[in-house]
């Protein structure tokens, strides 16, 4: 017998003993749930496949009910979907598990990081690479000047040292990046134009070149690069090392016109005429002032560092230097003054070393290459007398947090004092030089139109020029963002949107070493593998890199010390699929939530109790397909969990047959990794 029912204004047949989400399945209806497992009697206890009656408005869970000959029935309305997304986050409020690892969280670019430390630790370096180049086009650069977001947030610091994630980049470029060449499509026959061979437009190129799109890059100076090649010091990167990643781009098909700057040799309207697409990505080359009187006597930090780049390191000794900041810039200022030889380098900062914005390893080997910080001065005003320049400062100390979280500095009365000096250098900021008809915002970087890449019609921008002065990876993120934009807009494909990451087990900082019992045996306890830094007079007295890459057999060693802390379950893992489907907030209902726990007792199969959202489906398997009776929830109310018989945990026959793991729809009950 069959019964004839509406679901959604179409009329369905339901075979006898169907219930409303297996006979929507046959006519290709998608009802989503998290505890419906075909081999099993009915669980409902998700919710996720609520449907509702349109008769009396109850809300009636799909794999569970049998329609009714003529019940209207509504799986797609606003209210069901409503109601959908609260069941979910009701599961999200509770479920204590992290999609992905804090790493790939942190980098700017989302590389897959775990993956390519596992396949670095597993000698496959050339897979290590491909996984980096999915995300980020300058391995070779970026894996030497990278301020390493993704090792501030390691869960390995609990130990003491993050794993040393960017030297697996580093390694798995310099050994394959010249061999390496991409699966790449036939062009379509749609063609972009970019502004800017820095790392924004190089990323931008590189993606439009995967998609199919010819890229042609339109740069002001004689050589691709950007601050790449005339902001970054040739002893972090050499540039033979940039120029040996660049010549990939000329492999891939990247077309490059040199000497070209917008504004002065083409306009916006110009390329607009010629190519389908244009891709701002000009970066920020106007340098900040000292913000005092008699600021145009100093040197502009930006430029004091691109006149040493762009004459092959070579510049007159400055004498005594005084760098005004404290960024990496700044950094970068005060170690090139000592290779060019001057004996007395000063950096002035008006906060303390605490505050500083350089990255912590870029300040410590300044100070081994004898550079003085003097930390709570600032300058009031720069004049010349004579052949000298003095900068007249006061002193400082800091008062309450500012809108960047920083304490702010306050001027102390009557602590001003006097420096004398060769060289004065400004290092305490840049800003976007846009050309006219551009729009921009209040801090003069390209406005862009809400929730996108564009500015105008077939316009994007991307890299610096719309963050202000950032970092490499972040202008590569940038870059790949606005090449898959303006391929969704000349293609039609859809645009990549990354998935919702759910995290819940916090920062390492409020973890203890018991909180990271995670999937792999024997993680390495050993100590981070240390950097070979070249001989301290060498540093000093040349502009070689300062340190190699580590070895392979480093690089394994280090990569034994990874804990691989994302869940398993990442790519299958239905709850983060409909979370991500339905735009649910894992923190949208607030509450207590439990302890994560672990049952590691089994040789193969781990069982993470915070992931489990007690959908009852491992129990039913085990006892109606298995024909065991292993599992069973235990506890009542919140404390609710699913455990073994006497708490005696799993046998170890159970590796025969799995069947719980591969039903578990979160991942809390899984396979341990084996190296």
């Amino acid at each position: 017998m069959s019964i004839e029912f509406i679901l959604d204004g179409q009329t369905l047949t339901a075979k006898a003993g169907q219930t409303i989400m297996e006979a929507a399945q046959e006519f290709g209806i998608k009802i989503p749930g998290l505890c419906r497992e075909a081999r099993i009697s009915k669980t409902t206890s998700c919710f996720v496949c609520v449907v509702r009656d349109k008769k009396s408005g109850r809300y009636l869970p799909s794999c569970a009910t049998l329609p009714s000959p003529g019940q209207e029935i509504e799986s797609s309305s606003p209210e069901v979907l409503d109601m959908r997304k609260t069941a979910l986050s009701l599961l999200l409020s509770e479920h204590a598990g992290d999609c992905e690892a804090p790493c790939t969280v942190a980098c700017p670019a989302h590389a897959n990081v775990e993956e390519y430390v596992r396949a670095g630790r597993k000698g496959e370096f050339l897979n290590s690479l491909k996984i980096i180049k999915e995300r980020i086009p300058l391995p070779m650069s970026i894996g030497r000047v990278c301020p390493r977001f993704c090792e501030k947030d390691c869960r390995r610091n609990v130990y003491g040292e993050a794993v040393a994630i960017n030297d697996f980049k580093r390694l798995a470029a310099d050994l394959y990046y010249d061999e390496y060449i991409e699966d790449l499509p036939e062009l379509s026959g749609k063609k972009v134009a970019i502004v800017g061979a820095g790392p924004g437009g190089l990323s931008a190129a590189y993606f439009l070149r995967l998609e199919g799109i010819e890229p042609t890059i339109f740069e002001a100076q004689p050589k691709a690069g950007g601050m790449l090649r005339f902001g970054i010091p040739e002893y972090r990167l050499p540039k033979a090392t940039l120029d040996r990643e660049l010549a990939h781009f000329d492999k891939i098909g990247v077309k490059f016109e040199f000497n070209q700057k917008l504004g002065r040799d083409f306009t916006l309207d110009q390329l607009k005429s010629k190519f389908d697409a244009v891709i701002v990505a000009i970066g920020c080359w106007k340098a900040s002032g000292l913000r005092c009187e008699g600021e145009e006597l100093a040197t502009p930090g930006i430029d004091f560092l691109y006149k040493i780049s762009s004459n092959g390191n070579v510049a007159p000794n400055p004498g005594k230097v005084v760098v005004v900041g404290g960024g990496n810039t700044a950094m970068d200022c005060v170690r090139s003054s000592v290779r060019l030889g001057s004996a007395d380098v000063n950096c002035f900062y008006r906060r303390t070393e605490a505050e500083m914005p350089a990255e912590k390893i870029e300040i410590a080997e300044a100070k081994e290459e004898g550079v003085n910080f003097h930390f709570l001065v600032a300058p009031l005003k720069l004049e010349k007398r004579g052949e000298k320049l003095v900068l007249i400062c006061r002193r400082m100390k800091l008062g309450e947090p500012d809108a960047s979280g920083r304490r702010k500095p306050i001027e102390i009365p009557n602590s001003e004092f006097e420096t004398e000096a060769d060289t004065v250098i400004a290092a305490i900021g840049q800003g976007t030089l846009s050309p006219v008809g551009i729009p921009t915002d209040r801090f003069g970087n390209i406005e862009l139109i809400k929730d996108s890449s564009k500015f105008g019609e077939r316009l994007y921008a991307a890299g610096d020029c719309v963050s202000g002065a950032a970092t490499v990876v972040e202008a590569v993120a940038s870059g790949r963002q606005a090449a898959l934009e303006a391929t969704n807009a000349l293609l039609g494909k859809a645009l990549i949107i990354d998935h919702a990451v759910y995290v819940s087990r916090g920062k390492w900082q409020d973890l203890t070493q018991e909180d990271l019992v995670f999937l792999r045996d024997d993680v390495s306890t050993d100590l981070r593998e240390k950097l070979k830094f070249i001989n301290l007079e060498s540093r000093k007295n040349s502009f070689e890199e300062v340190c190699q890459t580590m070895s392979s057999v480093q690089i394994t060693r280090e990569g034994e010390r990874c804990i691989e802390c994302s869940c398993t379950a990442k790519n299958d893992c239905a709850l983060r699929e409909y979370g991500d489907a339905y735009n649910c907030d894992a923190n949208a209902i607030k509450g207590k939530r439990l302890p994560v726990s672990y049952d590691i007792r089994h040789p193969a199969i781990i069982q993470d109790r915070g992931k489990c959202i007690k959908c009852g489906v491992c129990v039913k398997v085990c006892k109606e397909v298995v024909n065991q009776t292993l599992l069973s929830f235990k506890k009542r109310g919140f404390s609710t969990c699913v455990g073994t018989t006497f708490d005696k945990g799993l046998p170890d026959s159970c590796i025969e047959c799995g069947e719980c793991v591969e039903s578990c729809p979160t991942g809390a009950l899984a396979w341990r990794i084996k190296k």
